[in-house]
């Protein structure tokens, strides 16, 4: 019994792993497609196709060029020049003439420059002189009140411990009165940012020329924001659009809406941002591609500052006179303008569109999924189209499997009921593997077992004989 039972499992995995391969190269499976005629849910479906069909097809893959390879790695480098010539009246007949020396503080920085609109410059030599009055602690009496004193971010120098007498203009300014501050020693006199600035007159006028080489070294091309035929222009989006040069009044107003935050930037300096964007279709000339140029404006308005506001450093020009150290120290307001520049390329792609369009495809099939679900779950007849789109199948038994190309009865044959009276139906009852449709095999079932059993009582008949049994079995 074992023997067989081993023997009929070999088999049945034989004859599984032959049905496998089998159907593996012989076989195809698709889909079930149930039409259901629903006037709702049709257009549904088509309203749901047609705006992924716009938002796939003609946004993603056309606008946006899902069709290119893109690329943002960009390599720039940026050159700023800046003409114009500014003046200080000192008088009714003075002036102080600068020019693009005097006023851009450094003269060479990455991709940035700083035009100086404003200063207030105080000469000074190394002495000692009184404390600025802008620090609180600097006001004394006596000596003592200017001596073990903590060191304090706003002093001007190592103070002496002396108390010294200055004179200051009372307020009905005809009269001097005196007042006494602690004595330093350093640069003096002390700078007073108290005084009225020195503006620069005519600072809108300036142009700036803004230089930009940059590349994508993906694609291994170089371009420039300069054509080759460039003359003397300045920038303006109707008519010079591709003109590299800016007048700052221009670049202001773009920043800046608010006239007066526009005087308040040259008076007490301001951040601005200055962005090139590019955007090339490397499927077309390079020289089609043009940077696109917006201003913004980077510090606090000062309308919501209350605390340093605008834009200002300060610098010095040393020099000896006749064996003293001298300094020019100016405290420089001025707009800082900070070059920005980002861009992509993009170039057609045979291996990119597939991808995409395997993407898009699978965006398109959304408006099934949401009108299925809407049909099985949420509908009247929900029950009634669940039932026909999904089919339940219960397994065949093991000994029906259909791939098999013969019938195969059991061995044991009426005899053995007589012999042994305790068999089991299932020993006695011939086994069949199936090869055929199950109405054949069920005929064929018929024929094998009315055969046997007249074979069997035929022999139960004659065996009854030679018992000398006389009753025939029924």
């Amino acid at each position: 019994m074992d023997t067989l039972s081993s023997d009929s499992k070999r088999f049945s995995c034989r004859l599984f792993m032959k049905h496998v391969f089998y159907g593996f190269i012989t076989e195809y499976e698709t889909q079930k497609i149930v039409t259901i005629h629903s006037y709702t849910i049709t257009a549904l479906l088509r309203f749901i196709q047609i705006i992924l069909l716009f938002y796939s097809f003609g946004y993603l893959l056309i606008y946006k060029k899902g069709y290119q390879y893109q690329d943002t790695s960009i390599i720039s480098s940026v050159t700023l020049k800046v003409k114009g010539i500014g003046y200080v009246n000192k008088g009714p007949n003075d002036s102080y003439v600068f020019d693009g020396t005097d006023y851009i503080i450094p003269p060479s920085e990455n991709n940035a420059i700083f035009i100086m609109t404003n200063f207030i410059e105080t000469e000074q030599s190394r002495s000692t002189c009184v404390e600025s009055p802008a620090v609180p602690l600097a006001f004394c009496k006596k000596d003592s009140d200017c001596q073990k004193k903590p060191d304090r971010s706003d002093m001007n120098g190592r103070w002496t411990g002396r108390c010294s007498a200055v004179s200051k203009l009372s307020e009905n300014k005809t009269t001097n009165s005196t007042q006494r501050l602690c004595e330093i020693q350093g640069w003096c006199p002390v700078e007073d940012d108290r005084q009225k600035p020195t503006i620069i007159q005519d600072i809108p006028n300036f142009t700036i020329f803004l230089k930009n080489f940059m590349e994508f070294p993906t694609f291994n091309v170089k371009h420039k924001n300069i054509g080759e035929n460039l003359k003397s222009c300045v920038y303006d989006p109707l008519t010079h659009p591709d003109c590299p040069i800016f007048r700052l009044s221009y670049i202001l107003n773009e920043a800046e809406k608010n006239v007066t935050e526009r005087e308040l930037m040259l008076l007490y300096g301001a951040v601005i941002r200055v962005k090139l964007d590019w955007d090339c279709n490397l499927d077309r000339n390079i020289k089609s591609c043009k940077p696109v140029y917006s201003f913004a404006r980077l510090d606090t308005p000062f309308h919501e500052e209350t605390f340093s506001v605008g834009f200002n450093f300060r610098f010095a020009s040393h020099w000896k006179y006749k064996r003293s150290y001298r300094r020019s120290l100016r405290k420089a307001y001025g707009l800082r303008f900070i070059i920005s520049v980002s861009g992509k390329a993009g170039k057609f792609d045979f291996i990119t569109l597939t991808l995409n369009t395997g993407s898009l495809v699978g965006i398109f099939g959304l408006a099934s999924f949401v009108c299925d679900y809407i049909l099985l779950n949420l509908s009247k007849k929900a029950a009634v189209y669940r039932e026909q789109v999904f089919q339940r199948f219960r397994s065949r038994p093991a000994s029906m499997d259909q791939s098999v190309l013969q019938l195969k009865p059991r061995k044991t044959d009426a005899s053995t009921i007589f012999q042994n009276p305790s068999a089991t139906e299932r020993e006695v009852t011939p086994v069949y593997h199936l090869s055929e449709s199950p109405q054949r095999i069920h005929n064929l079932a018929n024929r094998s077992l009315s055969s046997s059993v007249l074979g069997q009582q035929n022999r139960m008949l004659g065996f009854q004989a030679n018992l000398g049994l006389t009753n025939p079995v029924n």
